[in-house]
């Protein structure tokens, strides 16, 4: 542990910052980043006092506090929008589609054909052979409505 001491507290938080840039990228969320900036930003206080531990740990402490509250502020204001809600929900993309009863929709549930594929539907009673709208999806399930 000798050589822990011998340390200069610079590259200290300078690694811990940068560790901290690196396990962002593995850890989901957007939580590291702000520490890892308060990190490095006291690796540049103690650059300038290398011999102020406390008044470094404080530092480290203060920047990370206010950093998270004001990262946590700025992404309720500014939410991250998906480019495509609908992306992998398919039942939710056949919404206002034209399918066809295989299955006799008895008692709310039966099955349509849509292209290719079989689904599940929820709905009013239809006969084999109907033609019904798809107007969205419950899970794998689609809703339809009668034409």
């Amino acid at each position: 542990m000798e050589w822990f001491s011998s340390l200069d507290p610079f590259w200290v938080w300078l690694a811990v910052g940068l560790f901290l840039f690196a396990a962002e990228i593995l850890v989901p969320g957007f939580f590291l980043m702000w520490l890892a900036g308060a990190a490095l930003a006291t690796s540049v206080v103690a650059f300038i006092m290398p011999g102020a531990i406390p008044l470094q740990v404080t530092v480290f402490a203060v920047l990370s506090i206010v950093a998270v509250f004001i990262g946590r502020n700025y992404f309720r204001s500014n939410p991250i929008l998906e480019a495509d809600p609908k992306m992998n929900r398919r039942g939710m993309r056949l919404a206002g589609e034209i399918a066809t009863v295989v299955s006799p929709i008895d008692g709310g549930t039966g099955r349509v054909k849509h292209g290719d594929s079989e689904w599940l539907a929820k709905g009013c009673d239809a006969a084999v052979g109907d033609k019904v709208r798809i107007s969205g999806s419950d899970g794998a399930v689609l809703i339809v409505e009668p034409l």
